[in-house]
């Protein structure tokens, strides 16, 4: 497997291209700049299967329509690729062009492609449908956990409860799990949860 992480957008956000050894990829929070990720894929050889949104926040969902893959996202969230009303898009910036989820995702759920194989783990608190992917000794964190930090519950739909309750759940994983955030530096559950 390898990660490829291209930061993108105002917020500076954390896309990852996850490549399988047929260099096909998941693209997971492609939160903007698709040309930008396009030309990463040509140049490359990567094929890029679908999209796994790890929220449905804008700054982690505006490129998905001009990519054209399959949108994945948790099933509580799945209005947010749908509605700008729902996503934030009017708190900070720009435009954007609904899709609509090719999967709904819930807890447990199996995001596979060719010999990569990620669960998912519903982490409401920053969102409803908050989700990490876990797997292959890696966490991708969205906006649930980053390194010396935890995402905001000052939203619509947040809850800081709920996301103490995620956090636990995630705790409960190996401490050298190497953790990818939707914001700033790679880290560990080690370092973070224990």
């Amino acid at each position: 497997m390898q990660i490829h992480t291209i930061v993108v957008g105002e917020l500076s956000t954390n896309c990852y291209i996850v490549v399988s050894k047929e260099k096909k990829a998941l693209i997971i929070d492609p939160g903007d700049e698709a040309p930008v990720l396009r030309e990463f894929l040509d140049r490359h050889g990567i094929q890029a299967v679908f999209v796994v949104n790890t929220h449905g926040h804008i700054d982690h969902i505006k490129a998905d329509a001009a990519l054209g893959l399959p949108v994945w996202i948790h099933e509580k969230d799945a209005s947010s690729v749908i509605s700008p009303e729902d996503n934030l898009m009017a708190s900070f910036f720009g435009t954007f062009d609904p899709v609509r989820p090719a999967r709904l995702l819930v807890d447990q759920d199996k995001v596979e492609l060719e010999e990569l194989s990620f669960t998912v783990i519903h982490t409401p608190g920053h969102t409803p449908g908050g989700i990490c992917l876990s797997g292959e000794g890696v966490l991708f964190s969205g906006d649930t956990l980053f390194c010396n930090g935890v995402g905001r519950t000052d939203f619509p739909g947040a809850s800081a409860a709920e996301l103490r309750r995620s956090l636990e759940k995630l705790a409960c994983l190996e401490p050298v799990t190497a953790v990818y955030p939707g914001h700033g530096p790679a880290t560990t559950i080690g370092r973070e949860l224990t």
